[in-house]
């Protein structure tokens, strides 16, 4: 497949980056937020969720959550506004031990009549806390790194249900994003550039799904590249379209022509 090729490449530099960006994080401060996606409704019994809250490391973790809401354009770019008043969340706040774990439950309180899907983040911010006298900490750390790790919270109506086409598909190069700590852009990558518009009341995560792409080479000779849910998670991540709105997400698909791409999804 082309685009495993591609997406192994880029899963190793960026794997690379990752791992040496936390050779310099100290591995006393880190936790495990779970799930990272939670889809909710407006009422019954699915307006409430859980999300836990992990200490994997042997130092103390204090932590506090805020919600904000997400709103989303075409292009991915994502606007934040605070909205803690929309759930009821408990507890607000905690300390774990090393190794602990602690239950958020969340109740939506918003308008139960929303007329489409609503986005939220809830985060989950590390706190500063003091290190205990003695400790190997107390002595050798001289900066503690916090941690803010956030869950996608999608609220929905009751019995609304997703509409979702694609509107645009066709070959295109684009600027894939910077690797962590690069001090370069990276090349043009060729690659297949997806439009998908979303006329139902109801988000979608199209990532659920296996996207079949069917077109002609550069040759003009017949190529259908299938792009399984593990890829596509590892490129576009959810796949998140919002209700009644558009997204356009650039695909690492290369050797596709300029002529027309049908795109269909099968679970």
């Amino acid at each position: 497949m082309a685009i495993l090729s591609v997406l192994k490449r880029q899963s190793k530099a960026l794997l690379a980056a990752i791992a040496a960006l936390f050779l310099l994080v100290p591995a006393a401060y880190a936790m495990r937020v779970s799930p990272m996606v939670v889809e909710m409704e407006t009422r019954g019994t699915s307006a409430v969720a859980r999300i836990e809250v992990q200490n994997i490391n042997p130092g103390k973790l204090a932590f506090q959550t805020r919600v904000y809401r997400m709103e989303i354009d075409k292009d991915g770019n994502i606007t934040e506004t605070p909205a803690d008043d929309k759930f009821l969340i408990f507890p607000p706040q905690g300390a774990l031990p090393p190794g602990g774990r602690q239950v958020i439950r969340l109740q939506w309180v918003g308008d139960p009549e929303i007329p489409t899907s609503q986005a939220y983040y809830v985060s989950v911010e590390q706190l500063p806390v003091a290190f205990e006298p003695g400790t190997e900490d107390s002595a050798s750390a001289q900066v503690q790194v916090l941690y803010n790790m956030r869950a996608l919270v999608v609220v929905a109506p009751p019995g609304a249900k997703p509409d979702v086409k694609p509107t645009d598909v066709r070959q295109a190069e684009y600027q894939p994003p910077a690797l962590p700590g690069a001090t370069e852009k990276p090349p043009l990558q060729d690659g297949v550039a997806v439009t998908l518009r979303n006329d139902g009341r109801r988000h979608a995560m199209m990532a659920n799904f296996g996207w079949h792409l069917e077109g002609t080479d550069r040759d003009g000779k017949f190529l259908r590249v299938d792009v399984s849910p593990e890829e596509l998670s590892r490129v576009v991540g959810t796949g998140y379209v919002p209700a009644q709105g558009e997204r356009t997400f650039n695909l690492p698909v290369p050797g596709f022509g300029p002529g027309p791409i049908k795109l269909t999804f099968a679970k």
